[in-house]
């Protein structure tokens, strides 16, 4: 079995929803997680708060600098993710558009690194 994260990208940042669409989404979002969970194929997810929360940590230089809200200009943000187990890319794929329906919107599929 191979790890792949599945990644949630909202274009334009996160969308206006109708709170009785979000709720609907939440839904449809935990019954995915618990099929994906049934089937053994859960390792972690999560969503994300907006990325004008987040803090951009520097440590590369003589000091850690530390700037606030988003790093850089991008049309797209990321809204949450998976970290799966599947067989193949074929199955992650099929793993990936079965989110990308609950959540409604766009899913990456990327491959972790091997040892």
């Amino acid at each position: 079995m191979s790890e792949y994260m599945l990644s949630v990208h909202h274009t334009g940042g996160y969308p206006e929803v109708d709170p009785a669409e979000m709720q609907a989404q939440f839904a449809a979002v935990d019954a995915f997680n618990k099929e994906l969970t049934g089937a053994g194929n859960w390792v972690f997810g999560g969503g994300l708060m907006p990325r004008d929360t987040a803090t951009m940590v520097d440590g590369t230089g003589a000091e850690t600098v530390l700037v606030d809200g988003p790093y850089a200009e991008t049309k797209e943000v990321l809204g949450g993710f998976w970290v799966i187990t599947a067989e193949n890319l074929d199955e992650a794929l099929n793993w990936a558009s079965k989110a990308s329906k609950a959540c409604a919107a766009p899913v990456e599929v990327r491959p972790f690194q091997g040892e």
